[in-house]
């Protein structure tokens, strides 16, 4: 089969690579139908993380192959989508809502799905069939709640969003911009969006944004405590990972109020005293995608959602490095590759 492969930062290459098959009698193989480039796939290809020929990819949508001799409620031919963690959905970890921590996870990204096939660990706690036939848009939809919208989504939860809140979402990618999808559907008073992009602006009120902030750091933080009355925001989505975000979303949220966090960390180095007095409520980390896919799945099958208008830019498999190259460059905010 066909799949990206990073030999070094800013090299990617899509070449042959052996076909999955089922390892273990709890697996599944799937036709892999559509995949994307995340945000932290970026990591790599700059040289913050080991880029070493390694598969690429960890978002996906496909159709189910082969299944193991202990699979028991996927079936060949089932429409699914997955986490990017696979887990068994069953320990004490995954039961009580945090799926992407299970005891038995597997990363996805140590198997890599920007591929013509992938190979499913603990498919029947990963995968989640998708009632009847998607429209295009609606495919898209789903490959967003694969990841960035599972992960905007728990940002919004884990930040206590909802009615008579104010929330302040630091970030405007895929996630930051799915993240007020969240917080709106989860009945948010007010939506302050953290931006100074105006294509990814215009998407942000699409998504219900009621008010747009450009300044960044101490600035910024003055600018949502000068629009909250001096308080800060109830609850705040941090969605990028590096030490002025984390700050910023800490700045920004009021004594009481809720932090959720799930920009992946890089060089965030947190003073204890600061933490102590911020008296804010921290909960972030991989998101538990799998806890909120069949809600996002029925959300986006009714037409009730669109996320899948974070995608600006859509390319074959085999141009995979063409999108890369324009997700470092801030040319596309999410890019799809069809297979």
């Amino acid at each position: 089969m066909r799949g990206v492969i990073m030999h070094a930062p800013g090299d990617v290459r899509v070449e042959q690579r052996p076909d999955p098959v089922i390892e273990e009698p709890t697996d599944a193989v799937i036709r892999v139908t559509a995949s994307c480039i995340c945000g932290s796939d970026l990591w790599p290809y700059r040289g913050a993380e080991p880029a070493d020929n390694i598969p690429m990819g960890h978002k996906y949508v496909g159709v189910v192959e082969q299944i193991g001799a202990a699979i028991e409620d996927i079936q060949v031919g089932d429409y699914v989508v997955g986490s990017f963690v696979a887990s068994d959905n069953t320990c004490e970890i995954c039961q009580a809502g945090f799926q992407s921590r299970c005891q038995h996870q597997v990363m996805m990204g140590a198997i890599g799905t920007q591929a013509e096939k992938a190979r499913i660990p603990l498919a029947d706690g990963t995968l989640v069939k998708v009632p009847g036939v998607p429209t295009d848009a609606q495919a898209k939809s789903l490959l967003a709640a694969s990841d960035v919208l599972g992960t905007g989504w728990f940002a919004a939860v884990a930040a206590a969003a909802g009615p008579e809140k104010t929330v302040a979402v630091v970030g405007d990618g895929a996630v930051g911009l799915l993240g007020i999808l969240a917080a709106k559907r989860l009945g948010a008073d007010r939506v302050i969006a953290f931006s100074r992009h105006a294509d990814r602006q215009a998407l942000a009120r699409k998504f219900g944004a009621d008010e747009i902030i450009e300044e960044r750091g101490e600035a910024g933080i003055a600018r949502i405590k000068e629009l909250t009355n001096g308080y800060g925001a109830h609850s705040t989505i941090e969605a990028v990972g590096t030490q002025e975000s984390m700050l910023q979303a800490i700045g920004s949220t009021r004594p009481g109020g809720h932090v959720g966090y799930v920009g992946v960390s890089h060089g965030v180095n947190l003073d204890g005293l600061d933490l102590f007095f911020a008296t804010v409520n921290l909960l972030g980390g991989p998101a538990p995608v799998r806890r909120f896919l069949p809600e996002l799945i029925d959300l986006i099958m009714t037409d009730q959602i669109d996320p899948g208008l974070v995608f600006d830019l859509e390319l074959p498999l085999e141009e995979a490095a063409k999108g890369y190259q324009a997700m470092d460059e801030r040319r596309a905010t999410k890019v799809l590759l069809t297979i």
